[in-house]
């Protein structure tokens, strides 16, 4: 036992050295901002009435020492006491509040917090003329308590840290009982005079410590959560701090680089186009987004031969029987030459980085993209009836909803760079052309949106985001960012879940 508290007592203290080491950031930190995250009053508020857990769990996890000590008493000699196995029995918390305290700390303040502890009392005297006698009591402890935690979000390893060393108790009650007796006798009131200093003391220490310590815990859980959020496989973001965590009166802020890693890709990043007055505080949680992440993520995705689809059978079919027309079975009759569509496979694959970029209307995706189809007669090897390079751009609005990721496509430009069909080597019937440039608009790129909206969805749900209750979010698109604004509500078990596997 007493291992382990010199061990707990080890961690914190390299929990505050370690945020007391400041950050080294750039002279204007915004300069490699690629993420913001706004977290505003109501947001605290909600998230404040999760403290009880968090303080109950201090309360319970805190490991008091035994409290020793020895007293003359007249006509009794020395009487030396020491409680031992203390721990709590019953805890019940009656209010929490918090206040955002501009370039300072985050104010908690827990009143009433009703505490039993209990435990065993020993106790021994030895007066001029009494054998020394040795003796065994249980007690139980009831307390009541206000607690005070001033907080500061501070730069850890280049991520947000808490502390909450800044702690205080204020005790309005503090009873011994022994062995359940609640009338005051000369026993109790002689040990409640002398030991009630020294159990204030000890009671302080230890449950503010825990706090502290778990303070800490959270964050880290906090940013692993966000970490593994923006992770997938070996495509990752760089959350890492750009600056140090603002507090203000109405909402917290952090920054961070935003950079993404992927092997030997190297991300640079050297502008932003952020500004505190870019978000409001009207709605719960913000997440600024730079276009430069986009680009990015687009670039690793690429590189990890991620852009890439295959189209066969029946999918294929429907893609080229989109209309019943003459000029459509003329045009597949032409490709296909008679050819069963169930033979038959359509590959699809970016050329070269798309290029993305946010304005108002929606979000922009550029891309050189390349199409091969081939007929698969039995007993034969492939052949290719038609290969074309394209550039695509296209205009997608973003939407989240019961869960779920909507991709809406918008107004689209197809420009043909490259086209070779066998049945048209000579490229003089329109045709195919017009009729491929057709599909590809109506049905091709909407098809492709259709298969990365449930595969970004089933990504994200494998975050954990479906666990959350989100309310109402907007995904805003401005020139050069994108805006992430909603209102949440807390799962509880996520934190008891925690609480539990991490104490």
């Amino acid at each position: 036992w007493a291992g382990r508290m010199r061990l707990r007592t080890f961690r914190i203290f390299l929990v505050l050295v370690h945020v007391s080491a400041a950050c080294e950031f750039g002279p204007f930190p915004y300069s490699v901002t690629g993420i913001v995250c706004r977290m505003t009053k109501p947001a605290a508020l909600l998230l404040n009435q999760e403290t009880a857990q968090v303080i109950q769990a201090a309360f319970r996890n805190a490991k008091f020492p035994n409290i020793t000590g020895e007293r003359s008493m007249r006509l009794l000699g020395k009487v030396a006491y020491g409680l031992t196995n203390i721990q709590v029995n019953d805890l019940s918390i009656e209010q929490s509040e918090v206040e955002l305290k501009e370039n300072d700390a985050i104010h908690i303040a827990i009143k009433n917090v009703t505490a039993f502890f209990k435990g065993t009392l020993n106790y021994g005297y030895a007066g001029a003329w009494f054998l020394q006698l040795f003796h065994s009591v249980d007690f139980e402890i009831e307390s009541s308590i206000d607690l005070q935690i001033n907080i500061k979000l501070m730069c850890q390893k280049d991520q947000v840290a808490a502390d909450a060393s800044d702690c205080y108790l204020t005790f309005h009650k503090l009873t011994l009982h022994l062995q359940g007796d609640k009338e005051p006798g000369w026993l109790k009131q002689l040990f409640t005079d002398f030991i009630s200093f020294t159990l204030k003391f000890v009671l302080k220490s230890e449950v503010c410590n825990e706090i502290n310590f778990l303070a800490q815990v959270l964050a880290n859980f906090v940013h692993d959560l966000a970490e593994n959020f923006v992770r997938d496989e070996g495509i990752s973001v760089d959350i890492s701090l750009a600056s140090v965590p603002l507090i203000k009166a109405n909402y917290l802020e952090s920054h961070h680089k935003g950079l993404v890693l992927y092997k030997n890709y190297s991300d640079v990043f050297t502008d932003s186009v952020f500004s505190p007055s870019l978000l409001t505080e009207s709605r719960m949680l913000y997440f600024w987004l730079s276009e430069h992440i986009l680009n990015s993520l687009a670039s690793a995705a690429f590189l990890d031969k991620r852009l890439e689809l295959t189209i066969r059978g029946e999918e294929l079919q429907a893609l080229f029987e989109m209309e019943d027309t003459e000029a459509q079975r003329n045009a597949v009759q032409m490709i296909f030459q008679g050819t069963s569509y169930n033979n038959s496979v359509a590959k699809v694959w970016s050329l070269a980085h798309p290029q993305i970029s946010v304005q108002p209307e929606g979000t922009v995706v550029k891309s050189l993209v390349a199409v091969e189809v081939s007929t698969l007669p039995m007993g034969e090897e492939a052949l290719m009836v038609l290969y074309m390079e394209k550039e695509i751009t296209v205009t997608i609005q973003a939407a989240y909803a019961k869960k779920k990721l909507i991709l809406h496509p918008l107004d689209s430009r197809i420009e043909f760079k490259v086209f070779n069909c066998t049945a048209d080597p000579s490229e003089n019937d329109p045709s195919i052309r017009n009729f491929l440039h057709t599909m590809i608009s109506v049905v091709g790129i909407p098809e492709v949106i259709s298969r990365i909206e449930p595969a970004l969805t089933s990504l994200m749900n494998s975050k954990g985001l479906h666990l959350f209750e989100i309310r109402n979010p907007e995904i805003i698109t401005r020139k050069g960012y994108i805006i992430v604004q909603l209102d949440f509500s807390f799962p509880n078990h996520l934190l008891l879940d925690f609480l539990q596997n991490t104490l």
